[in-house]
């Protein structure tokens, strides 16, 4: 098990995450794009998402190989980013998105694949190495904010080629590993979409990430209007992070006296109460910080008991695919509908709607979850 080169891979990529995220928004708005146009161009980053890892999970599943592209992905990333800073217009700029993200979202669901297979009989412990991904975040994300304070929006993109670089040297460390061997031949993957609780947990999937996607697209841009400086900003971010990280290191214990269904049905319950208290409160503090401390369960709790699921529901020669199917409908898809949602509600009627709609959505994936997952088996 490389346990420290598998974690490097994940902090380098999630503290790109961590410049990218928080702070793109803001950098798109200094650039003169009103709420609409970031929504939109936002959006560019879920939507790739739900194309790319889809063709390049059939890609690795065919080949049986998948570190070979995940080097390759991060390598097209690098290449392609510098075209972000020659883009001077609506259209230029999204083409530079398009680019660079196709690449981007390609690499991290094959990552994924290789960390379970390295992990075998022991897939409850992959909290403990996705936990560095969150460090990661956490670093860039209190950092960036603090140079911001000082320093230009323009900054940003220089910050997030950097870490670009850092993840495509990481992965250069990590070695492949087979798929898992199964009880016997795979199931096609049409008949595993078939099933009821397959279903229902990418519905789930989907719903959840539509409401983060307004988070991610709108939160920093709800907090600047509130008056919070960026300062303020990185801190509510990283503490939503810190409690993560918190999370992830009992996860296994979690997953081993709940199940993964209980734990996904509780993320997505406490899920809706945080997006009702952001949109509700933005100028108390302490309810914010209240808010944050529940990404532990909204994103932590959530996506490890999802993959968990994934990761069972998905045997063999089949995980590619499924890991993929798992980052395009939620991560992508759904990321992408939550920004265009929230872009379209942002000045009429408000960012209240905006969480409202999304604490709504949160509430629709906990009746899907608990109607139909995990029926007639416990994980």
């Amino acid at each position: 098990m490389p346990y420290w080169r598998l974690s490097a891979s994940y902090l380098f990529y999630f503290a790109a995450l961590g410049a990218l995220v928080p702070y793109w928004g803001l950098y798109l708005q200094s650039r003169g794009f009103d709420a609409l146009a970031v929504g939109q161009l936002m959006a560019i980053l879920g939507a790739t998402k739900i194309v790319a890892p889809l063709l390049w999970g059939h890609w690795a599943d065919r080949a049986g190989r998948r570190m070979p592209l995940v080097r390759l992905a991060n390598l097209g990333t690098v290449l392609v980013f510098g075209s972000v800073f020659i883009a001077d217009g609506f259209w230029t700029m999204a083409a530079a998105m398009t680019l660079f993200s196709f690449f981007w979202n390609a690499s991290l669901p094959l990552l994924e694949s290789v960390t379970f297979n390295h992990l075998g009989v022991r897939p409850a412990y992959y909290a403990r190495v996705r936990l560095w991904g969150s460090v990661g975040f956490i670093l860039v994300v209190g950092a960036l904010g603090l140079h911001l304070e000082q320093a230009s929006l323009a900054s940003v993109p220089l910050w997030v080629l950097t870490l670009y670089l850092g993840t495509l040297l990481s992965t250069l460390l990590v070695p492949d590993s087979p798929p898992a061997a199964g009880a016997g031949p795979a199931p096609a993957l049409r008949l595993l979409l078939r099933r009821p609780e397959v279903r229902a947990l990418l519905g789930a999937c989907f719903l959840m990430q539509l409401s983060h996607g307004i988070y991610y697209a709108f939160y920093s841009i709800y907090l600047k209007s509130a008056g919070y400086s960026t300062g303020a900003m990185g801190g509510l971010w990283v503490f939503g992070v810190v409690a993560e990280v918190l999370v992830f290191l009992i996860m296994h214990r979690l997953l081993r006296r709940f199940g993964a269904r209980r734990v996904l049905l509780w993320s997505l319950g406490l899920g809706a109460l945080r997006w009702l208290l952001i949109g509700a409160f933005i100028g108390s503090l302490p309810l914010q910080v209240l808010a944050q401390s529940l990404h532990a369960a909204s994103f932590g709790t959530f996506h490890v008991a999802a993959i968990h699921l994934i990761h069972h529901y998905f045997p063999g020669p089949t995980q590619g695919r499924g890991q993929a199917l798992y980052n395009s409908l939620s991560f992508g898809a759904g990321g992408a509908a939550g920004s265009l949602i929230g872009g379209a509600l942002w000045v009429t009627p408000g960012p209240f709607a905006a969480f409202g709609v999304g604490a709504i959505a949160a509430l629709l994936g906990l009746w899907a979850a608990w109607r139909w997952v995990d029926l007639g088996r416990r994980y």
